[in-house]
């Protein structure tokens, strides 16, 4: 099975094309860049490098959330553009969950999180395996709730994700057992996506959405002006 997946749900964006498991392709940004310039010429370079036509793809995968709502949003979008024109089912993924995939042999725990500012990181956390297993669901939480939470895991904690050297500054003095995972794909990335999505239930293009664990910024500003 061949996955094109996508994952533009923070600062950086990345495509991969994976075939059964094995990473064929893979293109990654951080440039500061708006995901509007740089996902559709990712998509392409690494579709040309494979030397593989859109025809060949049997499923599409995205990061879906949690994470920024543009960056989101444009590769949700994108993504359902591309299943709609060539018919090919998709998988959305946890943000989080494609951020810990490619660090399940490491052993303890991985605790996936991304920056969601106001003082808040998106976070879940994993117990290491084949896969990484589920402990808790996604969440928006502050980093000193995190903190504590983190204290009563025995074993070493992995942070991953583009929050990670942000928990990792703040936590280091008072969690002795995390450690910052590798960084050669510490973000959540596109690889980590498309091995998400080999297990997953695909849905029709129309029926994939974004996932928010918060309201958007506009939103919360005018819900606290009406009170």
């Amino acid at each position: 099975m061949k996955i094109l997946a996508v994952d533009s749900s923070a600062v950086t964006a990345s495509c991969a094309l994976v075939e059964d498991g094995r990473l064929v392709s893979y293109s990654f940004v951080n440039a500061g860049l708006t995901h509007s310039q740089t996902l559709m010429p990712l998509i392409s370079q690494v579709m040309k490098t494979a030397q593989t036509d859109i025809s060949q793809i049997d499923r599409l995968a995205v990061s879906n959330g949690p994470g920024s709502f543009t960056g989101v949003r444009i590769g949700v979008s994108t993504v359902k553009g591309i299943g709609f024109t060539n018919d090919i089912p998709c998988v959305g993924v946890s943000s989080l969950l494609a951020a810990a995939y490619p660090f399940s042999a490491l052993d303890g725990h991985l605790c996936a999180v991304m920056d969601a500012r106001r003082a808040q990181v998106y976070t879940a956390t994993f117990k290491n395996g084949v896969k990484p297993i589920r402990l808790t669901d996604d969440r928006a939480i502050s980093i000193a709730e995190l903190t504590q939470e983190l204290k009563q895991i025995d074993t070493t904690v992995w942070l991953c994700g583009d929050g990670a050297m942000l928990c990792y500054e703040s936590m280091k003095d008072c969690v002795p057992n995390i450690k910052l995972a590798p960084d050669l794909m510490r973000y959540q990335n596109a690889y980590g996506t498309a091995l998400a999505a080999m297990d997953a239930e695909p849905v029709s293009p129309a029926e994939l959405l974004p996932v928010y664990l918060r309201l958007p910024q506009a939103e919360r500003e005018l819900r606290e002006r009406s009170l």
